[in-house]
């Protein structure tokens, strides 16, 4: 039975190719399964665009984002607070499933890359 490691993804996403979940790379919280979105396993934060964006003039059209027409959502690891991901969205519109991995292949290319690695060497794969 061959043993997988972890593949990067994301500055703060990796795969555990192993048990096919989605990780944490700050602080290692299992985040959910790697063939499902990862945001099903963050918590979600659907702020107000005028808390990040404030007017910047007292008038009609201020410069600031209309929350009738966007909505920021900021994506975080459960385990250590870590903004993840954050989306731009209108009003009512499901969040975006960005990632969608192919594990197999992941998987398959490890093995692929563990045995020519081995070949080099003059090891065991």
């Amino acid at each position: 039975m061959p043993t997988y490691t972890r593949e990067p993804i994301t500055e703060y996403l990796e795969v555990d190719l192993e048990t096919e979940t989605w990780r944490c790379r700050r602080c290692d919280h299992e985040i959910g399964p790697a063939r499902e979105s990862y945001k099903r396993g963050l918590l979600l934060h659907d702020r107000d665009p005028r808390e990040v964006y404030p007017a910047k003039i007292d008038a009609e059209y201020s410069y600031a984002p209309d929350p009738e027409w966007c909505r920021l959502v900021e994506c975080c690891c459960p385990g250590c607070g870590t903004q993840v991901e954050v989306e731009y969205l209108p009003p009512g519109h499901p969040i975006t499933h960005d990632v969608e991995l192919d594990v197999d292949a992941l998987k398959e290319r490890q093995l692929r890359l563990r045995a020519r690695d081995a070949a080099a060497t003059g090891e065991e794969a």
